[in-house]
């Protein structure tokens, strides 16, 4: 009988092992996993380019010709060259002439011709400098009122969608899905309907991308932190 209580209680120390070596596990996957996949996210991203940009090189030009082995990012760096110098030449009279020259080629390619537009907007939309797009993070009422949602403004919307639904001043909203926030719904939401979040479009990102985890401090948690690491700080200092 006098037994069971310090089986009772080694079972105990076991399980209390097990869980702190999973909580490690856990901790550490959590701090590995992103830098993982990052590093393999770029190096497969050079890999790609090289292999795509360097067999159109010619031999006295290409690097390999020249290297033994084969350095992983040496197609990037002729890439950002060659788009850095194709930058240089478009903004002269002679470069544009050539775009214009090219674009109305592929206007007339019923399939290209698409295919191209569509492609150009995307990409001039992404790497428009003046841009003032997902600049905040807000909450809307959606699906339904009463029930909110992390969306991100995108600009303030006008035309024949004020006159046709009759409101004074409108915004157009992108509500991302959870856990992939590059897909979800164009809303637009009456402005007086739009509540601006004080955290940053990166904070939001992470909470729509964790389904609500990782949640932001607030200001005051912020300015609360702040002054107790001052006070830390100044108590450090004095000893």
């Amino acid at each position: 009988m006098a037994q069971k209580p310090k089986k009772k209680v080694k079972a105990k120390k076991q399980s209390h092992i097990i869980a702190s070596i999973r909580n490690n596990f856990i901790t550490g996957l959590a701090v590995v996993l992103p830098v993982a996949v990052t590093i393999w996210a770029v190096w497969s991203f050079a890999g790609f380019v090289d292999a795509s940009v360097l067999p159109f090189l010619p031999a006295k030009y290409n690097p390999l010709t020249y290297f033994d082995i084969n350095v992983r990012g040496m197609g990037v760096v002729v890439f950002l060259i060659f788009t850095t110098i194709i930058g240089a030449l478009t903004k002269g009279l002679f470069g544009r002439s050539l775009v214009r020259a090219g674009e109305s080629f592929v206007d007339r390619m019923p399939v290209v011709r698409s295919l191209y537009n569509g492609l150009k907007q995307i990409v001039e939309t992404v790497v428009s400098q003046s841009s003032s797009s997902f600049e905040k993070a807000c909450l809307v009422e959606y699906p339904r009122k009463g029930i909110w949602a992390v969306a991100f403004i995108s600009t303030k919307s006008g035309g024949e969608l004020l006159t046709k639904t009759g409101q004074e001043a409108m915004t157009s909203v992108f509500l991302p899905t959870t856990p992939n926030p590059t897909s979800g719904f164009l809303l637009f939401v009456p402005t007086k309907d739009v509540i601006e979040l004080d955290m940053t479009v990166e904070e939001a990102a992470k909470l729509v991308i964790s389904a609500g985890l990782v949640m932001p401090p607030s200001k005051a948690e912020k300015a609360n932190g702040k002054a107790k690491a001052v006070r830390m700080a100044k108590a450090k200092t004095a000893k």
